[in-house]
């Protein structure tokens, strides 16, 4: 076989239908949706059931979406060891390394793991372990 002896799969290429071009191509006049009613005349909105009460109404309702929730980006320690002794570790830092792919409402510390470097470690929010792990390994924690 040649590259150009290739072909598309028997029957994976089909030709669009197109509706509404005469008689003699079997979809002509009506294009395929019958003689009058509802679905002949217009399309009726996602979810809607012909007047009937539609589910995403009858089903109950629960809870509540925080509009002002804060949701931080997560680093654990474990990840902090890439970097070198003595380095300052800030958000623009972890974003720029691509430890840290979207920043959202800041980043947050994480005790996951173990840590072996000195580092001055600059975030929104630490975990009481992440803290002290880092106290432990001689570095310091600031927050933002």
């Amino acid at each position: 076989m040649n590259l150009n002896e290739l072909q598309p799969a028997a029957g994976s290429r089909q030709v669009r239908n197109r509706v509404g071009r005469g008689t003699s191509s079997g979809n002509g006049k009506t294009a395929g949706r019958g003689q009058k009613g509802q679905k002949a005349r217009g399309k009726t909105r996602l979810g809607f059931e012909g007047g009937q009460m539609p589910l995403y109404r009858r089903i109950p309702k629960r809870g509540f979406t925080n509009i002002s929730r804060k949701e931080f980006a997560i680093v654990n320690l474990e990840k902090l060891n890439t970097f070198d002794d003595g380095t300052e570790v800030t958000p623009t830092l972890l974003i720029e390394s691509g430890l840290v792919k979207n920043a959202k409402s800041g980043v947050k510390i994480l005790g996951e793991g173990k840590i072996e470097k000195k580092l001055t470690v600059k975030a929104n929010k630490f975990s009481k372990a992440a803290v002290e792990a880092i106290q432990q390994a001689g570095g310091s924690t600031e927050v933002i």
